[in-house]
């Protein structure tokens, strides 16, 4: 229950403050430890064991801390120990700002400024957007929103009720080492293919369970929907990814996929979804609020789930002692 009371706690502050600059980011320690890692280890011989011992190092150091910092608040105070899990746990999610990333490309749009809207859109994809015309604009956008419903926001929460903040803390440094070390080119190939490996685990079970939620909650046809998302969703080069993206396609009525560049070299990308309407700025607004509405009812789920294993302890503790 502390956990889940931490959990809520982090969504509200979250909503209240979102992601300010000027606020220490654990996040930015594990991007200064993994890219120390990276300058030292990656070159010579053995790089994937070297990537592993990497990788293990982040995650032991950022649980160790964690939980650390976590276990000795609790010691001094239920309230205290609950205050700084949630602190911990707000730092592993991006909902407000996930939002706010997404109508810093949607104004510019709205305003007839494609130029601007490029610019934002650059910040939050890793595709190539200066020749991008407005359609391909608004599919980035919604795209970056439709997979970040996940990653950024009900992955870590997912972990973080299992595991409390310390695993949520967990999954954040493993997607970090992935968002810095998983790419597919001949220096990180090896060096990084434990990272990218592992993080495809640890958002296996999140990834389909947000798309469920995703499709039951938003869209006027669950029948059509889940039949696009299982039709869908494998087609995406990553295991994961595909199903954040076909739900919001499917919800959508939208397409989804086609061809990126990134740094100009072409990617072809298989089409998800159908195209029963043509990408417009509007569909930025409406992803953001599916990604809103799937939050809310995937909290409410986790509290509920929450709750039931608290009691189901509670009665099995009870039996014992009688």
């Amino acid at each position: 229950m502390n956990h889940l009371l931490a959990i809520v706690l982090a969504i509200i502050i979250d909503f209240l403050i979102g992601d300010p600059r000027w606020l220490p980011h654990p996040v930015r320690g594990m991007g200064r430890l993994i890219a120390w890692l990276d300058r030292r280890l990656n070159k010579g011989r053995y790089r994937r064991m070297k990537g592993i011992i990497t990788l293990m190092i982040v995650i032991s150091i950022v649980y160790v801390i964690g939980y650390a910092l976590i276990y000795e608040s609790y010691r001094l105070s239920t309230a205290l120990g609950i205050a700084v899990e949630a602190v911990l746990i707000f730092t592993t999610i991006a909902a407000k700002s996930l939002q706010e990333a997404a109508w810093n490309v949607l104004i510019p749009l709205e305003q007839g400024d494609l130029r601007k809207a490029r610019q934002e859109l650059s910040m939050i994809v890793g595709r190539d957007t200066e020749a991008l015309d407005e359609p391909e604009i608004v599919r980035a956008c919604v795209e970056t929103v439709a997979e970040n419903t996940s990653d950024g926001i009900t992955a870590p929460l997912f972990y973080a009720l299992i595991g409390g903040g310390a695993l949520a803390l967990v999954y954040r440094a493993v997607n970090t080492c992935d968002s810095m070390l998983g790419y597919k080119n001949e220096m990180y190939r090896e060096f990084g293919w434990a990272s990218a490996r592992l993080d495809d685990v640890f958002n296996y079970v999140p990834a389909r369970l947000t798309a469920w939620v995703m499709v039951i909650v938003n869209s006027r046809s669950i029948r059509r929907s889940a039949r696009l998302l299982l039709r869908d969703a494998r087609k995406h080069p990553s295991p994961n990814s595909g199903w954040g993206e076909a739900a919001m396609a499917a919800i959508l009525g939208v397409q989804l996929g086609g061809m990126n560049t990134y740094q100009g070299v072409v990617s072809h990308r298989p089409k998800i979804g159908d195209a029963v309407c043509e990408l417009q700025k509007q569909h930025i607004r409406k992803s953001v609020h599916v990604m809103i509405r799937t939050v809310i009812v995937f909290i409410l789920l986790l509290s509920i789930g929450g709750v039931i294993v608290e009691l189901a302890i509670t009665w099995s503790e009870s039996v014992q002692a009688i």
